[in-house]
């Protein structure tokens, strides 16, 4: 990847389903040089723009954070298990507080139990667990921004920009939205003329609803890219308590933070979840000595260090490549 390259990803990271003649005015290139790059991008499966979903909308429960011990030598057999498993949004294996770290959104109420207590304990190398409720998330993936354009960029693709959701929790979908929804979890960038074909609607009914599940947050559109492939090389995620007073400031301080890709506010044995993207060993020993040790309210901090992702956002991974979005698992 080049420069042109990272400043592409830049401004879909900030417009994902803007046109490419607006990408190539933004980034003085030719819309042809736009389309190409993307195609390139896409094609090697470097890049994905996906649909990043309001989980409110298809399920009544809250993702957990879950933290797994292994038998010797059985993290990668779990983790690769783990992926398989339609519930699992995100598997990774780490160093640290656990051998293997996901996140989990089961479909409803009635299957977190059995998710927590049966499933996952009974995957073979599993030996301990330990998990963590969601309760709020601060920051999400969708808001994680390369520091590559100018202000005057920026200014450029708002228009383009999605619109901030106008509902917290969006309200129950209809079947033609539901199935609208999931095909642009797949391709955020779909148009109303691809989804009406799609959806065998009319163009106008498909781009009433494109509009509608943006407007309300049902479907938010991210670029889906490896932090590695953009000079991130190390990833970590870090449990952090905090004085019970200090829980919602210090979630809104890590979530300022430029290393942020994912906080959330969490009931378990810590206090907010930081999944933080950094450019080597270094950047992070800064992070924890002096803008962690900066936030008052922190009291104590786990460190997992990422080693290898299998799986993120319902997306399997190998190394940098980016496999098909698995779709997502019906809620009942």
């Amino acid at each position: 990847m080049d420069d042109l390259d990272r400043d592409l990803i830049a401004a879909l990271q900030h417009a994902p389903r803007a046109p490419v003649n607006v990408l190539a005015d933004v980034l003085d290139t030719s819309p042809s040089t736009v389309k190409r790059r993307m195609h390139r991008l896409l094609a090697e499966r470097l890049v994905r723009v996906i649909g990043q979903l309001a989980w409110s909308a298809f399920s009544d429960a809250h993702p957990r954070h879950v933290w797994i011990s292994t038998a010797p030598g059985q993290a990668q057999d779990v983790a690769r298990r783990l992926a398989a498993r339609p519930e699992i949004q995100l598997v990774a294996i780490t160093s640290g507080r656990a051998d293997v770290y996901c996140v989990a959104h089961p479909p409803s109420r009635e299957h977190v139990r059995d998710l927590l207590t049966r499933d996952i304990p009974s995957v073979p190398g599993v030996a301990a667990t330990q998990s963590d409720l969601v309760l709020r998330a601060v920051t999400r993936a969708d808001s994680w921004r390369l520091d590559r354009l100018s202000a005057e960029q920026v200014a450029a693709l708002a228009p383009r920009s999605d619109p901030p959701p106008t509902a917290a929790r969006p309200g129950p979908l209809s079947d033609q939205e539901t199935r609208a929804a999931r095909l642009l979890h797949a391709d955020a960038r779909l148009n109303s003329g691809d989804l009406a074909r799609a959806l065998g609607a009319s163009q106008s009914t498909a781009y009433r609803l494109i509009q509608s599940l943006l407007e309300r947050g049902v479907v938010r559109p991210r670029v889906e890219v490896e932090p590695a492939l953009l000079g991130m090389r190390l990833e970590a995620v870090l449990s952090v308590s905090a004085a019970a007073g200090s829980i919602a400031d210090v979630g809104t301080a890590l979530a300022r933070h430029r290393s942020a890709r994912y906080v959330s506010v969490v009931a378990g044995a810590s206090s907010v979840i930081h999944h933080g993207a950094f450019r080597d060993e270094d950047q992070l020993a800064d992070f924890l000595s002096d803008d962690l040790a900066g936030i008052p309210g922190v009291t104590a901090v786990q460190v997992s260090v990422v080693l290898d992702v299998l799986r993120r956002y319902w997306i399997h991974r190998s190394g940098v490549r980016l496999g098909e979005p698995v779709p997502l698992l019906t809620p009942g």
